[in-house]
């Protein structure tokens, strides 16, 4: 399965449980909060912000603070100032890795970030180190289980799709950003369920891990990433066989 769809995977699981914590809602937060301060609060006329409700609508973030949000990135209520940063590196097996991140002190996520690479046996590169190697790109995955493989084709790249293949149990559906929302629209309106729907940076190529320890490695070093509070995603190009990932799951 290649990295992207699958991480995107193990984070839709980890969802519910990130949700009950709270732990989704303050970072779901932090990107309304830049979404607002960059773009303006209308969702109706800026394509990012709407994007960050409906995560935390699909959160169960409850409206009041998306509201407060909101406010907080265009200013009507005072908030913390946060920025965008993109930290690039590679993890276990030469794998290409990027870090977004909104943090309010980069002299605080710039070395933690570097210390979780280093800690899991990747290591922080510089900036525009593996940049190249991804693309960005709206991703939805649809459980390939009682679905037509044909019909969900024509119907997605009717609605805008790019490309659709299948990665084990799910069809991958990817498109440009500009038709990510349209996209999304036509599946809700066929009844299509998706499990992981998102604007992602999904890599070009991808690298074969075959070994398990190397496997758990990467999968640790994801895991970390996403716990940490400052970082909003984490993106990679591997690609773990399935019998492997059923092995360290």
């Amino acid at each position: 399965m290649s990295g992207h769809s699958h991480w995107a995977g193990i984070k839709h699981k980890k969802a519910a449980i990130d949700a009950k914590r709270g732990k989704a809602w303050s970072k779901i937060a932090r990107m309304i909060i830049v979404a607002a301060k960059n773009g303006g609060g209308d969702p109706g006329a800026n394509l990012t912000l709407r994007y960050a409700i409906d995560k935390a609508k699909a959160a169960n973030m409850p409206k009041d603070t998306i509201e407060k949000a909101i406010k907080k990135g265009t200013g009507d209520l005072e908030g913390v100032n946060f920025e965008e940063v993109l930290y690039e590196g590679y993890g276990p097996g030469g794998v290409a890795m990027m870090v977004e991140a909104l943090t309010d002190n980069r002299n605080r996520t710039a070395p933690e970030v570097k210390k979780l690479f280093e800690k899991h046996g990747g290591s922080l590169g510089t900036s525009g180190c593996v940049n190249w190697m991804f693309s960005k790109k709206g991703l939805i995955t649809v459980n390939a289980l009682n679905t037509d493989e044909e019909q969900l084709l024509e119907i997605a790249l009717n609605a805008g799709a790019d490309d659709m293949q299948s990665t084990g149990d799910v069809f991958e559906i990817t498109c440009d950003p500009s038709a990510y929302e349209e996209l999304k629209k036509t599946l809700k309106e066929k009844e299509i369920a998706t499990e992981v729907a998102e604007i992602s940076m999904v890599p070009q190529n991808t690298i074969e891990i075959n070994d398990e320890h190397k496997a758990r490695r990467i999968i640790s070093l994801m895991e970390a990433f996403d716990d940490h509070d400052d970082v909003q995603n984490a993106y990679a190009n591997f690609d773990i066989p399935d019998e492997i990932i059923a092995r360290i799951s």
